[in-house]
């Protein structure tokens, strides 16, 4: 049987219009977290958390209905001598692009700007995992212990997410959890026949327990991955207040910057040099203080791979 005598498709596709979308960043997240976190901008880099020494009275004080000829106890308030300070940590790259490829490709899509929004993508991604996971200012590292508990069975409980809470009781703000917690935490609950409601925040639909929003990151890593491969691994779940007059988790950006592109981002074009290249210095400034020890808890040890059967 003879093929068609007929235009085919593998020639009309010379003449076709492509339909095309812009660079796709598959990596990318929600990135919850720096939209839940309460933000402060900095004039000078630098934050110090000033605090009194801790105590459940630091003034003694009079009480009574006939005060009589009993003196007012007098003194002050002592403040620590070393105050912690915060200085914000940069996350730089380096975007380069040939002044040729921008003349000459830049249609429909401005090269450039897509190469810079990407990289920004790339920053943001980095920056949220540095504030859950840096060695200094990260958020795991400077929980205090007394602040950590472990699960009771090794799959997160209602009951684990109570005691939580009671870590954390003024005024808690959200849960943050690895998407492989939240699911563990929920199959606890249909177990238990108390599945948790949702409630829909900053355009997103959220898993609440006790009213407060389960809020899902990758970037709490289980057996320090993203994406394990395994069904079973151990993780960490915070519950955290968060808002500077709450004495709670408060992010940290530098504000006022010239080149501002964004919360405390840095677009800055660095010339063109002798072979026409381009190129353009980012920097995000960043950190995180928690203010006060029972701001922020942790559930440790949180087993993601406990199935049942339903009958």
């Amino acid at each position: 049987m003879s093929d068609l005598n007929a235009l085919n498709a593998r020639s009309a596709y010379q003449l076709a219009d492509v339909q095309k979308t812009p660079p796709v960043f598959g990596a990318a997240t929600p990135r919850w977290v720096t939209k839940f976190l309460e933000f402060k901008g900095l004039e000078s880099g630098i934050y110090r958390v000033n605090k009194v020494v801790e105590g459940e009275t630091p003034l003694d004080y009079l009480c009574s209905t006939e005060r009589k000829s009993e003196e007012i106890p007098e003194g002050f308030v002592e403040y620590e001598k070393k105050p912690r300070e915060y200085i914000l940590n940069s996350i730089s790259t380096i975007i380069n692009v040939d002044s040729k490829i921008q003349d000459v490709f830049s249609a429909p899509f401005d090269q450039t700007k897509e190469q810079l929004r990407i990289a920004i993508e790339s920053l943001r991604e980095r920056q949220e995992s540095q504030l859950i996971n840096n060695d200094d200012y990260g958020l795991l590292k400077n929980i205090a212990d007394s602040q950590r508990i472990s699960t009771r069975k090794g799959a997160p409980t209602p009951d684990d997410m109570d005691e939580l809470i009671a870590k954390v009781w003024k005024e808690p703000s959200f849960f943050l959890a690895h998407p492989r917690a939240i699911a563990a935490f929920t199959r606890e609950c249909t177990r238990r026949g108390v599945p948790p409601t949702t409630v829909n925040i900053h355009g997103g639909t959220f898993i609440l327990w006790r009213g407060i929003p389960i809020i899902p990151t990758d970037k709490l890593f289980v057996d320090g991955l993203k994406n394990p491969k395994s069904k079973s691994g151990k993780t960490h779940i915070l519950l955290v207040r968060s808002g500077e007059a709450k004495r709670g988790v408060i992010g940290l950006y530098q504000a006022g910057l010239e080149t501002e592109g964004g919360r405390g981002l840095s677009i800055r074009s660095m010339g063109i040099d002798k072979k026409g290249v381009s190129s353009y210095l980012l920097n995000i400034y960043c950190s995180a203080a928690i203010l006060a020890d029972d701001a922020i808890s942790v559930l440790e040890d949180v087993e993601v791979g406990e199935y049942y059967d339903y009958q």
